[in-house]
């Protein structure tokens, strides 16, 4: 396995290829964002912005939409296809009326005609709360996730005005005109017209900036850019445009070393696994499991730090795949399960362009392969297959067992156990790295003794199952509780740990250890 150093990976790396996964979830290809952010740039440049507003537009363009898929659970349940969804709304100003419409044509997409009717009534019935609570998630997590990477408030708080609009019609405050930061009225009209100008040259861009000024976008700026908009949009089909973002990054450009980048990483892990409530803290978890059992079969320091982090990171490209499929009650197709297998090639994808995380992504992508060659996604066999990429899997295989998915409970961790000797003796997994995997979860700890934010022993309980996405009834059917008690559980575990969606609180969850994360015992 090739070891990664910290030194090597710079802040704008780690964004950047962040901004690839996003792409994924935003239904466009790859490099969308990273277009958005030159575009942004560019234009920022030729309205005189000083270099203070150019680095927040730097920031707040390769960020802005990072959360997208924080409730795609819910966004599924819906809307059906959650990635369908996001990618048809760049044709729509979205907005009053049209954005209704747009609602309602995807209510219950892929449901029987009954219920695709009473998922539309339900919708008008709620007059699109649930949207502006979606959009006030998704700032408020991306303002989050903007500071666990040690950006301030000059970033987070544009970052909470993602879905405002210039006239006022978006959410969660209404805010209008110059109310709204610079950075991101340039980051709202770059962001279209990337999309516009890809599918039909300047000419689409400069038609859909008209049509949308004064309503979505600022039409100052719908000036500059239509009048300067070949030159502005110039050269962005000649290749990728990494290089160029990453050497536009501002500021002192940043290494991470050692613990920052360790934080980085654990943060886009926590985020790739709000895709679903069935995966909440598995890569943590599969992380911590692979670095203690690298570390039982001797595995030199270096090889285990970088084998943790290629656990943290081994699911970004789930991001790629629709709720649909992740969350589907029954057996998956042969066209969902093609989807399926290429989440870890979308994982190498992600990561390749940055020298200090390529070697990573390409141990990440390996999770799922198998030493008979029946694994996905390249098929690859035992001779190609280290003994870092052997424990990598069997970490993977062992915790997404014990954890729930949409078609099976979670196992037992003697079921578990059984099921991984059993991969050992057909010949898919390592035995070696499966003895030295279960050993290591041998060791879990399986109670705590003080929550944090004063979380009580139930509340911690009832915490950790609204974070595997049941509802409140299902919560107090397992917890033979009633419905009501369960509601006020809710209510205080919200009030103590500082949140107003299950998204956020099941992002508190997996930053704590309360849901899905494998701790290693201590040694007395």
């Amino acid at each position: 396995m090739r070891t990664a150093h910290a030194s090597d990976v710079r802040l704008a790396e780690l964004i950047a290829a962040l901004s690839l996964a996003t792409d994924l979830g935003l239904g466009q290809p790859m490099e969308h964002v990273l277009r958005s952010c030159r575009i942004a740039l560019r234009l920022a440049e030729e309205v005189g912005c000083d270099e203070d507003e150019r680095a927040v537009t730097y920031y707040v363009a390769l960020l802005a939409w990072i959360c997208c898929h924080a409730d795609a659970y819910e966004q599924a349940a819906w809307f059906g296809d959650d990635i369908v969804l996001r990618a048809g709304t760049y044709d729509v100003d979205m907005a009053g009326l049209p954005a209704l419409m747009f609602m309602l044509r995807h209510a219950g997409a892929g449901s029987a005609p009954l219920r695709r009717l009473r998922t539309a009534g339900a919708l008008v019935a709620s007059g699109g709360k649930q949207i502006e609570q979606w959009d006030m998630t998704h700032c408020t997590l991306a303002g989050l996730f903007a500071l666990r990477l040690g950006l301030g408030p000059e970033v987070r708080d544009p970052l909470l005005q993602v879905f405002e609009r210039w006239d006022g019609r978006g959410a969660p405050q209404g805010l209008a005109r110059e109310q709204l930061g610079l950075p991101v009225r340039l980051v709202h009209l770059a962001e279209i017209v990337e999309v516009f100008h890809r599918r039909g040259g300047v000419a689409a861009a400069v038609a859909v900036a008209r049509d949308r000024r004064g309503t979505q976008f600022d039409p100052a700026l719908v000036e500059s850019f239509t009048a300067n908009a070949s030159r502005l949009l110039g050269g962005l089909d000649d290749g990728s445009s990494w290089d160029a973002v990453i050497a536009a990054e501002p500021g002192l450009r940043p290494r991470l070393l050692g613990d920052q980048l360790d934080g980085a990483l654990e943060a886009m892990a926590d985020f790739a696994d709000l895709k679903s409530p069935h995966t909440a803290g598995h890569s943590r978890g599969v992380a911590a499991l692979a670095a203690e059992a690298a570390r039982t079969l001797g595995l030199p320091a270096a090889e285990v730090t970088d084998l943790r982090r290629a656990g943290l990171v081994h699911d970004l490209g789930r991001m790629g795949v629709s709720n649909t499929i992740w969350d589907k009650p029954g057996p998956l197709s042969a066209a969902e399960l093609e989807r399926v297998r290429l989440h870890p090639y979308l994982t190498e994808r992600i990561l390749a362009a940055s020298p200090g995380l390529a070697a990573i992504g390409a141990t990440a992508a390996l999770h799922h392969e198998r030493l008979d060659g029946s694994g996905y996604p390249r098929g690859l066999s035992a001779s190609a297959l280290g003994q870092g990429a052997r424990v990598l899997a069997a970490a993977d295989a062992y915790h997404a067992m014990t954890e729930p998915r949409a078609r099976r409970p979670a196992l037992s961790s003697e079921e578990a156990a059984t099921q991984l000797r059993d991969e050992v003796r057909v010949g898919r997994l390592d035995g070696e790295a499966v003895n030295a995997v279960l050993r290591a979860a041998g060791h879990r700890v399986r109670g705590r003794r003080e929550w944090p934010a004063g979380l009580t022993a139930r509340e911690a309980e009832v915490l950790g199952l609204l974070a595997r996405g049941h509802s409140n009834k299902e919560i107090a059917g397992r917890l033979f509780l009633s419905p009501k008690t369960v509601g006020n559980h809710v209510e205080h575990i919200y009030a103590k740990i500082g949140v107003s969606s299950r998204a956020a609180a099941t992002l508190f969850a997996t930053q704590h250890g309360l849901v899905g994360a494998f701790e290693p015992v201590q040694a007395k």
